[in-house]
């Protein structure tokens, strides 16, 4: 839900390059940056266990995280999910980006859309299909949404809805321009049966029509008369 806050512990890490990377992931850990209002970016790492924990909880990659640093004894930070890297084959995280950030200052971010609904067209034999699956808005970190629905039950063949269509909850401002496709409703597709084509060699196979025959076919016998083949099929006494 919109609004959730998630304390996560971090530690500061005081190396940095691919090298220290390696060791950390195979401690266990993440290796990250925090990046500060006003102050040099810091080096952290957190245990993937406990981020898995936070990415993966209500508020998902929204959640407003209470970031503790062990050992510096300080207050926690309030800071959103700027970014981070998966692995492509084993789609574990590599590397986290942190952003911290004032409760009272509006931020942007970028939102899943999802359809909800059962389009009418589709009862037709339309084919619905999603265009864009984000949106970017602007809204205080407390009240950035989890997600936005786009109902699309009123959809019929042909039609498209766009950002404007989109409803969001007071204080969230989309950015994206209003004319952004985000859904349409497309008519069925036929496959049309392939012509039939003859094999090399075969057209002109058949008997051709009495009209279509060359000058002077119609007098020759479709089978030799016994004249014409009178001494090849005799043998001498």
């Amino acid at each position: 839900m919109a609004g959730e806050r998630v304390k996560l512990e971090v530690r500061a890490r005081e190396s940095r390059g691919s090298a220290d990377s390696r060791r950390l992931r195979r401690e266990g850990l993440v290796p990250g940056v925090l990046y500060g209002q006003g102050k040099e970016p810091s080096a952290i790492c957190v245990p993937e266990r406990e981020l898995r924990r936070v990415l993966t909880g209500s508020a998902g990659l929204h959640a407003i995280l209470d970031v503790v640093v062990a050992g510096d004894g300080g207050r926690p930070k309030p800071s959103v999910l700027k970014d981070y890297q998966q692995d492509p084959l084993r789609g574990t995280v590599t590397h986290v980006d942190l952003q911290e950030v004032r409760l009272d200052q509006p931020i942007h971010a970028q939102v899943v859309v999802n359809l909800v609904g059962e389009a009418a067209g589709s009862r037709e034999g339309g084919v619905l299909s999603q265009v864009a699956r984000e949106v970017n808005v602007e809204a205080l970190p407390m009240e950035i949404p989890e997600a936005l629905d786009l109902d699309v039950s009123e959809m019929h063949v042909g039609d498209t809805l766009r950002v404007a269509d989109l409803r969001v909850p007071d204080g969230v401002t989309l950015l994206d321009d209003e004319e952004t496709v985000l859904a349409t409703l497309t008519p069925p597709t036929r496959a049309e049966e392939p012509e039939e084509t003859l094999e090399e060699g075969e057209e002109g196979a058949g008997v051709a029509d009495a009209d279509q025959a060359p000058e002077g076919a119609a007098d020759e016998p479709l089978v030799p008369d016994a004249d014409a083949a009178g001494d090849a099929g005799t043998t001498e006494g």
